[in-house]
């Protein structure tokens, strides 16, 4: 079997260590396993919460070509930290006859794999309330005193030693000259031009852009009052600009927001990337629109019947199919024999090592010395720019790495029998009218779902076999015929292309 490796470090501060680490434990799974490696994708310093990754897009465009069978990553995480990616881009490369394989991970390949992976996620998501709350209790004692929390600072001001915010005497005139420019009816594109102009810069350091305008005049830190959670402090920071002068920015955005084509319906898709035409194998994707009745519908629509590529298979009604979808997972997930049996290989899976922690520990104390010698020096008096500079940068890996240390404790974490049957109690007794539950429960159990003309058969995480539900004729639209398209509507693509197989209507 050919294989090649896909490796990634995500940010500068790793070293290239952790690249050769990746690629020596790949090879060496590919000898244990008999494959025949024939090459290697590399990207360095790009982070897996986006797909935006040179080496990672050429690879799956070249699993078209036939070059290969399997892509080895050191772990799963490097191949993709985003579940819509991850799901996405593994069916593609499925549909290009090529799998992803762990080299460290003792997941199963099959459905008993899905599920675990679900389940300890889900698990790992509970438990991580815990350190949530711990941080932000330290994060609320901090906001009492009206002290900086993290995150970006925004433009006029600046943080002092004592974590205080202070006013930055450069930028905050042009904050000031930004509200009036506004409130005397400037456009938010004029305020764009002149701030750039004078060069200011955002909090990231990029030119200002009309999102960055638009949040800056809804900021009431610049009338002086800190927030943080459910602590609200009135005058807590310096202010910029008056109360007066934000309330009639504020007007005008408000007025702004209900102006013609500003509103625009946002409705969730919970059977998205799952649901499968049964005629032609494409993904069918969640549409909106107004027929000649001014009635609204929500419905899925197979991709390929979309782009008019000779499929007719008919539109599906959202409300009915995702009903249907979500009874049947309840009564047939939801059997005593089948969560004892998640219980048990779960428990299994637990048992393997963790190589990364040992690692991010390793990383953490190289920091930590390298900002002791920095420190060092400082008390030495050898201050300068570069110190500085160094300091600042040591300093947010470090707490970069305690958070990533933190959060794979949570999830490497040995649960106990009775704390995963406590975690499946809660997935059963769920209350079905949150959409978050409904969407928590298909995404932790549901695999995919193949629409016929009369049926749906639905392939669960949890079971090898099949579960087959009949359609009614209602739960098609029927008089989508008579509309062509539905009046108004925008085709908004809400699932990614995950034809998960092909398969002829019957």
């Amino acid at each position: 079997m050919r294989v090649v490796i896909y490796a990634r470090y995500s940010c500068d501060n790793q070293r290239e260590e952790s690249i050769e680490g990746q690629l020596r434990e790949c090879r060496e799974f590919a000898n244990r396993k008999g494959y025949t490696l024939v090459g290697s994708y590399i990207d360095r310093a790009v982070s897996a919460k986006t797909d935006n990754r040179p080496e990672f897009q050429r690879m799956v465009k070249e699993s078209s070509g036939g070059l290969f069978d399997v892509v080895i990553v050191w772990k799963l995480d490097r191949f993709a930290r985003n579940r819509y990616d991850s799901a996405h881009y593994k069916a593609v490369l499925r549909k290009n006859g090529v799998k992803v394989i762990s080299a460290t991970e003792a997941i199963s390949e099959g459905a008993e794999g899905i599920i675990l992976e679900s389940v300890l996620e889900g698990y790992a998501e509970y438990y991580s309330a815990e350190l949530s709350e711990k941080v932000i209790r330290g994060m609320t004692e901090n906001a009492l005193k009206c002290q900086y929390n993290g995150g970006f600072v925004p433009v006029g001001y600046k943080i002092d030693e004592s974590k205080h915010y202070q006013i930055d005497e450069l930028t905050a005139p042009f904050i000031k000259e930004a509200f009036l420019m506004y409130v005397n009816g400037r456009q938010v594109k004029d305020i764009v031009r002149y701030l750039n102009e004078n060069g200011v810069r955002s909090s990231q350091g990029k030119p200002i852009s009309k999102t960055t305008v638009t949040a800056l005049l809804q900021n009431r830190k610049y009338i002086g009052e800190y927030s943080y959670r459910d602590v609200v402090v009135p005058d807590g920071i310096p202010a910029i600009i008056s109360k007066e002068l934000f309330a009639l920015a504020m007007d005008r955005l408000e007025k702004n927001k209900y102006a013609p084509s500003s509103y625009k319906a946002d409705e969730r898709y919970l059977l998205s990337t799952k649901l499968i035409c049964g005629c032609c194998g494409a993904t069918m994707v969640g549409e909106s629109g107004t027929g000649r009745n001014e009635k609204k519908y929500h419905y899925y629509k197979c991709s390929n019947a979309k782009r008019k590529k000779d499929c007719k298979k008919r539109t599906v009604r959202k409300a009915d199919i995702e009903e249907a979808i979500l009874q049947k997972t309840v009564s047939y997930v939801f059997d005593k024999e089948i969560m004892d049996g998640i219980v048990s290989r779960v428990l299994q899976w637990q048992e393997r090592e963790n190589t990364t922690l040992p690692l991010l520990q390793r990383e953490l104390a190289e920091v930590e010395k390298s900002l002791s010698n920095v420190m060092s020096a400082v008390e030495q008096g050898i201050i300068n720019p570069t110190t500085k500079k160094r300091m600042d940068e040591l300093t947010e890996q470090k707490t970069d790495l305690e958070v990533k240390i933190a959060r794979e404790e949570i999830q490497t974490q040995i649960l106990t029998k009775e704390q995963i049957e406590f975690w499946l109690s809660k997935m059963v007794s769920l209350d079905l009218a949150s959409q978050d539950n409904k969407q928590r429960i298909i995404d932790t159990f549901v695999n995919s779902i193949y629409v016929y003309d009369d049926k749906a058969v639905i392939n669960f995480n949890c079971r090898e076999e099949f579960e087959t539900i009949p359609l009614k004729l209602s739960t098609y639209v029927s008089d989508l015929r008579g509309l062509g398209e539905p009046a108004g509507a925008t085709g908004s693509d809400n699932v990614s292309s995950v034809a998960l197989r092909r398969s002829g209507c019957r």
